[in-house]
This record gives structure tokens, sequence and C-alpha cells, in this order.
């Protein structure tokens, strides 16, 4: 279950993060409304970033569990 929410957040994270570049490159929101336009995508970035980065090394770690348990599950030659 809480891996299933980490990929939700990792999943909305990259959304805003998106969002935000969609704002920038298409939108144009800071040609049309300056130094607030650019603070709103900067914030829609960086908000991004931040929810999508802890859950993607805590699915890392996981993983990294996951491999080492199976290593030891092989038979030694």
């Amino acid at each position: 279950m809480l891996v299933k929410l980490l990929k939700i957040i990792m999943l909305l994270g990259f959304s805003i993060f998106l969002f935000g570049h969609y704002l920038w490159l298409f939108a144009n929101l800071p040609e049309k409304m300056g130094v607030t336009g650019i603070i709103i995508v900067a914030a829609c970035c960086a908000l991004g970033l931040a929810l999508s980065l802890p859950t993607k090394i805590y699915l890392t770690m996981l993983l990294m569990q996951w491999e080492e348990n199976a290593k030891q599950k092989l038979p030694e030659k």
C-alpha cells in the first residue's frame, strides 16, 4: 500500500513538473505576466521535483533490498 501511495505521489509530482514546463514553453506565462509568471512556473517545477525525488529514492532502496534478498536465496557454487 505504501509503495502504491509513493508511486501516486511521484506521478503527481511529475505531472506538476510537466504542467510548469507547459506554462513556460507553450502558454508563455512569463512573457504575459512578467515576474509573477516566472515565479508561478518556477514554483510548479520546484514542487513537482520535490514531490517526485524522495519517492524515487525510496523505490530505489526497495529495489536494492529486493535484489539483496534474491542474491541470498541463490545457492552458492
